[in-house]
């Protein structure tokens, strides 16, 4: 990383308050919001996510960081549990706290400050993240979920083994993933990419970061906090400080660092991600308290992430 990874973070914020403000201004519609999600998530980012792994060679990858990532991230939420006790509730809370948004904001932040390399170690993570955290988590509102539920059981709930199971099917068949996984089997063929595919792929990929940005102003502006501030606080606080503090612990007790490993720091102080949203709908549980956090953390992160990066801006001496 060098000098200019502070500066690189204001066309970041500079998006981002182009997209609340048209929505304010009501050029966007709340209903097209869906409509461009969609665009990002099943076009773009998964164009970007393919041509960015088919070109890297599989055998340089460093695993370590990623590791790391992962037992700060389990530390918290297993954190988290024990605070609040053994209830979907608390594995709501844990899951927001410890479950980053490492496609819509990390992808664009992650490219403007550490460049193609950066995006390399982040795809990594993003193409095993959902899968592993998921998954866990996944086990964990189950079996909290069948502690709490009395013999009036009128949902039909699945057993354990088959929600587990369709945890991992849909980490796998997911438009992040999926194009990580087919580019890097790409790249095990050392074939290069047709240049008509690869400039089309360019094309739309360039275009991710800039909409991705757009969208979560946009949202923001459609985001209603309200009475649940204060539990929407304490996820904030968490995701956007303890995360990262307690990776840098266990990346300090292991000894590892280099740029990889201030990827992975700025990935544990990303906002929460979208999908701790969809385990709370599943579970009826925190809904508006994590639809409040994710919000609070985005406008926490415009003031967290640059002092993230004018950290490793120190601690690498450039």
């Amino acid at each position: 990383m060098n000098g200019s990874a502070i500066a690189a973070l204001l066309p970041v914020i500079a998006l981002i308050g182009t997209g609340f403000g048209v929505a304010r201004a009501g050029l966007v519609r709340q209903t097209a919001v869906k409509d461009m999600s969609n665009l990002v998530f099943l076009l773009l980012l998964p164009a970007l996510l393919f041509r960015t792994m088919a070109q890297v060679h599989v055998g340089e990858l460093d695993y370590r960081p990623i590791g790391v990532y992962f037992l700060s991230a389990i530390i918290v939420f297993v954190a988290t549990m024990l605070v609040y006790g053994f209830n979907t509730l608390a594995a709501a809370r844990g899951l927001a706290s410890m479950f980053s948004n490492a496609a819509m904001i990390g992808v664009p932040l992650v490219g403007l400050a550490f460049g193609e390399q950066g995006l390399v170690t982040l795809f990594t993570l993003i193409s095993v993240h959902a899968l592993v955290l998921l998954t866990a988590a996944t086990m964990v509102f189950e079996l909290a979920s069948s502690r709490e539920q009395h013999t009036d059981d009128t949902h039909g709930r699945r057993s354990l083994g088959s929600t587990v199971w369709q945890a991992v099917r849909n980490s796998i068949i997911h438009p992040v993933p999926l194009p990580i996984l087919a580019g890097l089997l790409w790249s095990l063929t050392g074939w290069p990419l047709p240049e008509v595919l690869d400039t089309s792929l360019k094309m739309l990929g360039s275009a991710m970061g800039p909409m991705a940005l757009l969208l979560v102003g946009i949202t923001l502006a459609f985001t209603k906090i309200g009475a649940h501030w204060r539990p929407a606080m304490r996820i904030t606080l968490v995701k956007s400080l303890v995360h990262p503090l307690v990776f840098l612990a266990c990346a300090w007790l292991l000894q590892l660092h280099g740029p990889a490993m201030g990827v992975m720091l700025i990935c544990s102080a990303l906002p929460v991600g979208a999908n701790a949203l969809l385990f709370t709908q599943r579970y009826r549980v925190a809904q508006d308290e994590v639809v409040a956090g994710i919000a609070l953390s985005t406008l926490l992160a415009l003031v967290t992430m640059p002092l993230l990066l004018m950290l490793l801006h120190v601690l690498h001496g450039t």
